[in-house]
C-alpha cells in the first residue's frame, strides 16, 4: 500500500506536501506511502521519548511531532547513508526541529550503544524474506527482512522500550500473524491491533500492531479507507485529515 490514497494531495517528485510540514524522499528507496502514514497517525502517544526504528524519510518522526507535546522527544535511527541524509535535512527544516535527532547507522548497534529508554517506539520495518532482486541495493534493505530479521527487531525494541511502553508496527496482513507468534514467544503481548483494508468488501490487507512487555488484552479494531462509492470513509477522515492538505474533516 504504498501508493497515496489522497488523489489531491500536492505529491512532487522530490517530496510530498502535508499540513505542517514537507517530506522530501526523492533520495530515499521506499517513498513517503499510506503505510507510514497511517502508522504515524495511529500509534498510541505516551511518555516523552518516542523512537523510529528505519525512519527512512523521517515522516513517522515528523508526524509524531506534530501530535505530540512540546517536551516530547524523539529520536530517528536510519542505516542508508543516502536517506538518513534527506532525513536529517527533513527534521532540520520542520517546526520540531530541536525535539529530533537523527542517528545514521543499523539500530543493532544503536541498541548496543544507547542507555536511552523509550515509551514510544514505531517501525515501518522490512516485510518480506529475501526474494526477487530490486532495482537497487538500497529498495532491497528497506524492503527485505535480510538487513533486518523481525526477531533482530524484536530484540532491539525489547532492550529499548520502557517496561510499560508500547511497540508500534505495520505489516502485510499474511505476515502479521507469523509476526505476532515470534513476538509472544519472545515475552510480548498484543495490545492493540488495527486491520486495514481498502473498502469494506475486501480483505485486510494492512495489519498496525501495539505490542508491549506486560500482559493486555487486545483491543481490535477494523478500518476501512474507503466506502462503497469510492470516497475516504469517516474513520479515514477522522485519522488522517490532521495530516493531508485536502482531507475534509469527518462529518
Amino acid at each position: 500500500m504504498q501508493q497515496h490514497l489522497q488523489d489531491k494531495t500536492p505529491l512532487r517528485g522530490d517530496g510530498f506536501t502535508f499540513r505542517q510540514f514537507f517530506v522530501a524522499h526523492d533520495r530515499c528507496a521506499m517513498k513517503v506511502g499510506t503505510d507510514g502514514v497511517l502508522l504515524g497517525a495511529w500509534a498510541p502517544l505516551r511518555g516523552d521519548k518516542i523512537l523510529d526504528i528505519g525512519c527512512g524519510s523521517g515522516l513517522i518522526a515528523l508526524m509524531l511531532a506534530q501530535r505530540s507535546r512540546s517536551e516530547v522527544r524523539i529520536d530517528a535511527v536510519e542505516i542508508d547513508g543516502a536517506a538518513a541524509q534527506q532525513a536529517r535535512e527533513n527534521l532540520q527544516a520542520s517546526p520540531w526541529a530541536q525535539r529530533l535527532r537523527l542517528y545514521e547507522g543499523d539500530v543493532v548497534g544503536f541498541a548496543a550503544a544507547t542507555a536511552r529508554r523509550y515509551s514510544l517506539i514505531v517501525s515501518n520495518p522490512p516485510y518480506f524474506p529475501a526474494g526477487p532482486a530490486c532495482r537497487s541495493a538500497e529498495r532491497e534493505q528497506a524492503r527485505y527482512t535480510s538487513s533486518l530479521s523481525h526477531a533482530s527487531l524484536l530484540e532491539c525494541a525489547a532492550a529499548l522500550l520502557t517496561p510499560d511502553g508500547l511497540f508500534c508496527l505495520v505489516l502485510p496482513q499474511d505476515i502479521a500473524g507469523l509476526f505476532c507468534q515470534q513476538a509472544c514467544s519472545r515475552g510480548w503481548y498484543v495490545a492493540r491491533r488495527l486491520t486495514v483494508a481498502d473498502r469494506a468488501s475486501r480483505p485486510a490487507r494492512r495489519v498496525l500492531l501495539a505490542l508491549a512487555r506486560q500482559p493486555a488484552a487486545c483491543y481490535e479494531q477494523r478500518l476501512v479507507i474507503r466506502d462503497d462509492d469510492g470516497s475516504y470513509s469517516a474513520a479515514f477522515q477522522a485519522l488522517t485529515h490532521a495530516f493531508y492538505l485536502f482531507m475534509p474533516s469527518p462529518s
